[in-house]
């Protein structure tokens, strides 16, 4: 079995895939700084609470955005599961070729977001992930990485309601009955929901006329895209582990069978 790691701004997602097949999924907070202890014991809780032996995971492949818990999170692989992870990053195999101004500022998540769109759903293809920020990523039929758009995401943008303006609560993010709003709640998740609906529809009917590529497929991933993908029809595919899968497809084309410490 294999350990895909997510390390996002928010969250750090992880999937056990036995070959092709995502066995487990759970999540553990990004911005709670954790010893490699602290990664290692809740590792090992939440690889055994999903009814999987910690000795059967053989490997471990992670995709980072957030440099400074890489040391304690390869440390715990190291010293808990006996695993040398393999880190995405320049240099890695991963089947999609970068060719915008400064490839090395795509984040690493962008890039598995792309290998599994392109790989799964073949291109070109749009990429949509619903993340602390909304991003928008082009990959032409040849699998070559065009463009991107970075917007706020709808957490951060809800966030900024309640803690920039004193008289609006904190709000569970969720389409509301109407967009006909009578009150304050419902008012602020008809703006978050539905503006997102809007900034959605419009970014990816401009980057498809904009790139002139004719019949382009959209693909959504992330937390809060699936919200998204049932009121639009802008979105062909949402695909709840479309970054874990590309953490796995891209393990796949590694020349190695195991990283556990012989």
């Amino acid at each position: 079995m294999i350990l895909t790691i997510d390390v996002g701004n928010t969250n750090i997602t992880v999937g056990v895939f036995q070959g092709d097949e995502v066995v487990a999924t759970f999540r553990m907070t990004t911005k709670m700084p954790r010893t490699s202890d602290e990664y290692g014991m809740l590792l090992l809780n939440l690889i055994e609470q999903n009814d999987i032996r910690h000795e059967e995971i053989e490997d471990a492949i992670i995709a980072s955005v957030v440099p400074n818990v890489m040391h304690s999170l390869e440390g715990a692989l190291v010293k808990y599961l006996g695993i040398r992870p393999i880190v995405i990053g320049p240099g890695t195999k991963t089947g999609i070729r970068v060719v915008t101004e400064n490839p090395s500022q795509i984040g690493a998540d962008r890039i598995v977001d792309a290998v599994a769109a392109y790989e799964l759903y073949g291109g070109p293809v749009l990429v949509l992930d619903f993340g602390t920020a909304t991003t928008y990523d082009l990959v032409d039929a040849a699998g070559a990485f065009l463009s991107g758009v970075t917007a706020p995401g709808i957490r951060i943008s809800a966030k900024a309601l309640w803690e920039d303006a004193a008289k609006l609560p904190e709000i569970e993010i969720r389409k509301p009955e109407s967009i006909l709003a009578k009150e304050t709640i419902s008012s602020m998740q008809a703006g978050l929901v539905y503006g997102q609906i809007g900034q959605t529809e419009y970014i990816v009917r401009h980057m498809i006329q904009a790139s002139g590529l004719g019949d382009v497929k959209v693909v959504a991933t992330g937390g809060l895209g699936r919200i998204i993908a049932n009121e639009t029809e802008a979105i062909d595919v949402y695909d709840p582990n479309l970054t874990l899968r590309g953490i796995q497809l891209i393990y796949q084309k590694q020349n190695r069978k195991s990283g556990k410490w012989k």
